[in-house]
């Protein structure tokens, strides 16, 4: 008698294309367009050797994948991570297509990423992989082709060794010219005031703007977050400063709980010289991580990785809302429980575009050899925010749907109107 075999979870690139087409189909997306915007443009495998501190030579493996580039140069970021491949490169890029679109930027989407642990290797181990995979990715990176930016296992620092390997290959006359190759840099080679922040930022303001589309606000709502890397920790700091408590956090290592609340600036302290772990907090309890979706709560902040929220966990979810920090962390079969349930999505495209916002005012900043404060930029990404959230809940409204729906509507529509106004060559 043959096994029962259990329906094998969905990838995130299956997860991406069934709400493109889904949406597509719904909206009337011209036949030949949808064909062009169901595929990548480019996706570029590069296979490199790096030299160890043990002398060693390993061989690694990188991506760089390029969807589509209609309204601008591909513009996305980079992530360190062992199970990153060409497909999760692909669906991340589409995301990018749709989040770019949707902010109203002049940038198109990318994703990529090299297959490591960053935890496996030292600072020149890292530096030396990282200027060595920027070498390798060539003229298919640019400040005018494609623009990387930080992403999971990446930061400022990372930015900083592309940009620098990048110039070294330009002739010196040229090397000021391409300073906007990345953006996430740090303030001092570069980088914009306030991108360290603009994801968490975002993700808080979008949270703030759809309580109060409810006449609601932020004070005493309970929250809990998956992943405490930039983007959770961001957000936790703001939603606590407004009001709101932090009950609950999980990351690769543990899931703490702490009814009374969770002090996210001392937390992420106390993760900097445990390699980004929350392991240990005093003060918090510890308990299984199969417990987390279900704690009672009234915000759930997936900040992590894609395909966490899924059909064998949706329905434990208590929460009211659940804003995407991620990229993709529900899938097809945990948002259909999810809305079921009348559970709110704030979608991915639009609840952490604060991040690829900021990256746009970077690109700027460099390109015009401007300066701008902290506080400039803030009310740059507050107002960019605030104005692609409205469209979204007028969007929700005209045509009767969910968020998602609503906000994939209108980033498709934008490319649509590219396509038919250009025409397609020859």
């Amino acid at each position: 008698m043959s096994k029962i075999q259990e329906k094998k979870p969905a990838t995130m690139y299956e997860n991406v294309m069934q709400q493109y087409n889904q949406v597509a189909d719904s909206m009337g997306l011209n036949k030949n367009i949808k064909k062009i915007l169901g595929i990548t443009n480019n996706e570029i495998i590069v296979n490199f050797p790096v030299r160890m501190d043990n002398d060693e030579v390993k061989i690694f493996t990188g991506y760089r994948v390029q969807h589509n580039n209609a309204l601008g140069p591909y513009k996305g970021g980079l992530r360190y991570h062992p199970t990153i491949d060409v497909d999760d490169a692909r669906a991340l890029a589409m995301w990018m297509t749709w989040k770019t679109s949707l902010a109203g930027l002049p940038f198109g989407g990318a994703k990529g990423g090299i297959k490591l642990d960053p935890r496996d290797y030292s600072i020149r181990e890292l530096e030396r992989i990282t200027r060595r995979f920027t070498y390798a990715l060539g003229d298919n990176i640019g400040p005018d082709q494609d623009i990387p930016a930080p992403d999971v296992n990446t930061n400022a620092q990372t930015m900083a060794w592309i940009l620098d390997t990048y110039m070294s290959t330009k002739a010196p006359s040229a090397r000021s010219q391409n300073s906007h190759i990345v953006t996430g840099k740090p303030v001092g080679s570069g980088g914009l005031e306030g991108r360290d922040r603009a994801t968490g930022f975002g993700v808080f303001l979008t949270i703030k703007l759809f309580l109060a589309s409810q006449g609601k606000d932020l004070k005493n709502k309970t929250f809990i977050v998956q992943g405490f890397g930039n983007v959770g920790q961001w957000a936790s700091k703001f939603m606590v400063e407004e009001g709101a408590k932090l009950i609950a956090v999980q990351d690769a290592h543990a899931t703490l709980y702490h009814k009374e609340g969770i002090d996210p600036v001392a937390l992420a302290e106390h993760t900097k010289p445990r390699k980004g772990s929350i392991e240990g907090f005093e003060g918090t309890e510890e308990i299984k991580p199969e417990e987390f979706f279900g704690l009672a709560c009234d915000i759930l902040i997936p900040a992590a990785l894609g395909n966490q929220i899924n059909g064998s966990n949706a329905a434990n979810i208590k929460a009211k809302i659940v804003a995407e920090g991620a990229n993709g962390p529900v899938t097809g079969e945990g948002e259909k429980i999810l809305l079921e349930r009348e559970i709110a999505i704030i979608p991915d495209i639009l609840c952490n575009s604060g991040g690829v916002i900021g990256s746009y005012f970077e690109w700027l900043q460099n390109r015009h050899g401007e300066i701008w404060q902290l506080d400039e930029v803030m009310q740059k990404i507050e107002k960019k925010l605030t104005e692609n959230f409205k469209k979204v809940e007028e969007a929700v409204k005209e045509n009767k749907v969910d968020w998602r729906t609503a906000a994939y509507i209108i980033a498709i529509s934008r490319i649509e109107l590219a396509y038919t106004q250009r025409g397609i060559f020859p």
